[in-house]
């Protein structure tokens, strides 16, 4: 029996780096989807984000649209579209737009998360904490204004019925593990930054999963950290970049992401945090044959269908690297 290769996603969250343009970071999305399409990554999405001067995703529907317009074949999507924040009808006109201009390539990955503060949340939508509460009812909304049934109701979304526009559910929890397995959806888990409940989330999914006419059987995605370079000590190098935007997460000082530095004392000891390492705890650093290893030992344990990868670094360049390396590692692992 032919052993099920692992497919091997982007997850982008346009970062914009010190003294680079929201042009420069714009025109980075689509070069790094451009490459990824190369390389063999089977999607390519960005996540919503909102008041941070270091994310360049908040308008997500449009840079998907951007990436989508410059790509040929690899899958571009959300990961994801903040749904409390959002009308579903708006949502299920935007993607059902972008799916009729790219047919069979466009993801709508849905989270209830609000991608931001408080306060930014609440002037995003004032009943943001009824919006998120109401998340199933709003995910099952979207579905509807995505079926063909829908024609005959007062309120449609016309641009978006019939089309197909495959659903994935977003989650750090066991909430959006539960929901997901009762929707028959495909989870991906956001364990490249949400670490503590990975195993629960992902046992309560398949023990408890639903099949639907969307998906037959359990669909794993699980988000990991990845920086790999030609040696350990040039992705140690490079990794103080992403220190450096942990630490402002930290103290509230959220900057541009920052050029590497040589890995100091100090970096060495933030990572060492408590807080800090359970939240990298998915994180593999070094060259391929370290992150290879690492990764293999973490597909073993998960069993996902598919690996989405998170490349926080500084220089375009040396993060394009980094996914080409990453891709020939996982296409190493899948000819085992």
């Amino acid at each position: 029996m032919n052993k099920k290769n692992t497919l091997y996603s982007i997850l982008d969250l346009a970062l914009v780096s010190q003294d680079h343009s929201l042009k420069h970071t714009f025109n980075n999305v689509l070069e790094l989807a451009q490459s990824a399409e190369q390389s063999g990554y089977t999607r390519y999405w960005l996540a919503e984000h909102h008041n941070s001067e270091n994310i360049g995703s908040s308008a997500t529907s449009i840079l998907i649209g951007y990436a989508a317009q410059g790509t040929e074949t690899i899958r571009i999507g959300s990961g994801g579209i903040m749904l409390p924040n959002h009308s579903p009808l708006i949502i299920a006109e935007q993607f059902g737009t972008l799916a009729s201009l790219y047919p069979n390539r466009i993801d709508l990955g849905l989270g209830r998360a609000p991608g931001t503060d408080r306060e930014t949340a609440e002037a995003i939508r004032s009943d943001f904490m009824k919006a998120a509460h109401a998340f199933p009812g709003e995910l099952e909304q979207i579905q509807t204004y995505f079926s063909v049934e829908n024609k005959t109701s007062k309120v449609r979304a016309t641009v978006a019925e019939g089309v197909d526009v495959p659903i994935y559910v977003l989650g750090s929890s066991t909430d959006s593990a539960n929901l997901a397995a009762k929707k028959g959806l495909p989870y991906a888990f956001a364990s490249h930054f949400a670490t503590t409940h990975l195993w629960n989330a992902l046992d309560i999914y398949r023990s408890t999963f639903q099949p639907s006419e969307d998906l037959k059987k359990p669909y794993v995605i699980t988000g990991i950290n990845v920086i790999v370079a030609d040696t350990d000590e040039e992705a140690e190098c490079l990794s103080t970049s992403l220190i450096q935007l942990i630490l402002g997460l930290f103290t509230g000082k959220r900057q541009a992401v920052q050029p590497p530095t040589e890995m100091t004392e100090y970096l060495k000891q933030v990572m060492q945090n408590p807080q800090v390492h359970q939240m990298l705890k998915y994180s593999f650093i070094g060259s391929k044959a370290t992150v290879k290893a690492q990764v293999k030992e973490f597909m073993e344990q998960t069993k996902a269908d598919e690996l989405i990868v998170v490349t926080n670094i500084y220089d375009i360049k040396d993060r394009i690297r980094s996914y080409q390396l990453f891709a020939e590692i996982m296409k190493e692992l899948n000819a085992e």
